[in-house]
């Protein structure tokens, strides 16, 4: 076919446009400049799914030859077409229903998590709506906080579908969807059930998407300035190796740029007792996780073995996939293991009683809330983690206690548990765990030293990618897979007996840790993905020591405290266990 018939022209306030044949209204408008409103449009093209389904009718443009007003997100674009944006029949009937959105809503901005972040708001500033005209019955629904991780807000819901696109589409979990009619229809769960009687896996995912807050973080930050106001606890915190590159968003730094120092000073300030490096807990789960995968390989146990830092994708294997229940790592994650040696070797260290530790996470994920409310990581009482709060809510804290952040001074973490190496760095981003686990697990196999500690192989952001490793006479098989939707497939593989591998790393959010739930929004934009995997990487590359088993305090740790890698302290404490769940 010619190139000329996979063309159309058209003309937009009156400038003609060409553009590929089905394109939209809203790509031919993108590609000259004009600026069309949107509400309910999501483009995440890069991993397959665009949102139009023209639900907000927010973006509407007249059609000249017909008079009529059309969703310019999912009507597709034809030759002749003659569209005006700014017509006056445009304009009102935007702003309708924009207002007709705006008059079933809570209208609460001054005290939504959402406020200065939400999209309805911004688009009712930028039309001018200053009154509505439409008056009557608003819905009326309880607000949901059942899960620890996510709250649901269901009264703030525009139904835009946006989180049922990522929800069904790319995490292939399927809780939200549609119900309903009329007044009465809502995105919702089934039955409208509460979250956490729902397979949901806490990802997060809905909430980096949902315009308005209807979807968002449960915000924990009450809790932790209780603690840090209580003169009887000794509050620690760590922060994970995705916060350190994103973080910045929140305040003006370009995406990707390292902010570690200023992290732990701004901590300080906060009031913080110790601020531990949950890249130290990533070197322990290294050790740990690749001990565990040369055990199965040379012992012919159950392969392949699965990462299992990733709380939500284990929360997926758990409802989804019970039958391969054997197959992650028994390792914790590890934030949840620097939790337990706080309370356990630093409270011994430092003579404090456990009880009086309050441990505090800075994650990029909302998966880690109801991690840290799961059972089998609560002893006696005594929880590993106690709070968990996302980049965002850190980012809030420190502009409520009116800290400049751009001013903080270069910080570093505290020991026992502050050291780390480049292996643990990359830890936030998709193929980063598996990388470091096959830099360690190299020398155990061959007891030789590995010059070349970089594996170009396992890197991108292709959902699903495969690498192969030569390790001494074992050629060593990996699979990485990132958004719930890829790792399904490869987990039907293992259950279907197709599998290959001898390991696969799985991370539940597009990009990894990266990408998370809980990180600063980056409304699909896969560059502001790759530029904080890059920081990333950089961050690996310029360290000392780049391989999980020389972090001397790691080494120290198991000297002084867990005797050996896999031993039996080790286990109790570093690693949990899986149950089956059902799913709904």
């Amino acid at each position: 076919m010619k190139l000329i018939d996979k063309m159309v022209e058209l003309t937009i306030n009156n400038i003609p446009v060409t553009v590929e044949k089905g394109s939209t209204i809203l790509d031919a408008a993108e590609k000259i400049g004009v600026h069309i409103p949107t509400l309910c449009h999501l483009n995440l093209q890069e991993f397959g799914v665009v949102n139009k389904t023209a639900n907000c009718r927010v973006c509407v443009v007249e059609n000249e030859d017909t008079g009529r007003l059309v969703p310019s997100c999912a009507q597709e674009v034809h030759d002749g077409m003659r569209i005006q944006t700014d017509s006056l029949k445009a304009v009102m009937g935007r702003r309708t229903n924009l207002e007709l959105l705006l008059s079933n809503h809570p209208n609460d901005c001054l005290t939504c998590v959402k406020n200065l972040d939400c999209e309805l708001q911004t688009l009712a500033h930028e039309m001018n709506i200053k009154e509505i005209h439409y008056q009557g019955e608003k819905m009326s629904h309880p607000v949901d906080v059942t899960s620890f991780g996510i709250t649901k807000d269901t009264n703030k819901c525009i139904m835009c579908r946006r989180c049922v696109t990522m929800c069904s589409d790319i995490q292939t979990v399927g809780v939200l969807g549609a119900l309903k009619r009329g007044f009465d229809a809502v995105v919702a769960t089934a039955f409208h059930l509460d979250l956490n009687q729902t397979s949901c896996t806490y990802c997060g995912q809905c909430v980096s998407v949902c315009p308005t807050g209807a979807l968002a973080e449960t915000n924990d930050s009450p809790k932790v300035w209780r603690a840090l106001n209580n003169p009887d606890k000794h509050v620690i915190v760590q922060v994970a190796p995705a916060v350190r590159a994103a973080i910045g968003e929140e305040f003006g730094y370009e995406p990707g740029t390292i902010l570690t120092g200023k992290v732990v000073s701004g901590l300080k300030r906060l009031g913080f007792d110790q601020i531990f490096d949950t890249n130290f807990g990533a070197d322990l789960t290294i050790i740990e996780e690749a001990t565990e995968l040369v055990d199965r390989i040379q012992n012919n146990k159950t392969l392949p073995m699965l990462t299992s830092c990733c709380p939500a994708w284990v929360q997926f294997i758990e409802h989804q996939f019970p039958e391969l229940l054997d197959v992650p790592s028994s390792c914790k994650s590890p934030h949840e293991m620097v939790g337990i040696l706080a309370k356990t070797y630093y409270a011994k260290e430092k003579n404090l009683d456990p009880k009086d530790i309050v441990m505090v996470s800075i994650m990029p994920c909302t998966a880690k809330k109801a991690e840290a409310a799961r059972e089998e990581l609560n002893k006696d009482g005594i929880s590993d983690v106690d709070y968990v709060l996302t980049t965002r809510e850190l980012a809030r804290m420190f502009k409520e206690a009116s800290i400049d952040f751009k001013k903080l001074p270069e910080g570093e973490f505290d020991q026992l548990l502050g050291e780390s190496t480049g292996a643990a760095a990359i830890f936030g981003t998709t193929g980063g765990v598996i990388e470091a686990a096959t830099r360690t697990a190299y020398e155990m196999i061959t007891g030789k030293e590995l010059k070349e500690v970089t594996f170009e192989q396992f890197r991108g952001l292709e959902g699903i990618r495969e690498a192969k490793v030569q390790i001494g006479d074992l050629e060593l098989n990996i699979g990485i897979a990132h958004g719930l939707g890829n790792a399904r497939k490869i987990l039907e593989d293992i259950r279907d007996g197709k599998s290959h591998f001898h390991a696969i790393e799985i991370m539940a959010c597009p990009g990894g840790c990266i990408g998370g739930g809980g990180q600063p929004y980056h409304h699909g934009h896969t560059d502001i993905l790759l530029k904080r995997q890059q920081a990333l990487y950089d961050l690996d590359k310029s360290m000392p020591r780049r391989k999980s088993h020389e972090n001397e305090m790691v080494l120290k740790l198991y000297k002084d405290f867990l005797e050996k890698p896999g031993s039996h302290i080790a286990h109790e404490l570093l690693h949990t266990s899986y149950s089956a769940k059902e799913r709904i």
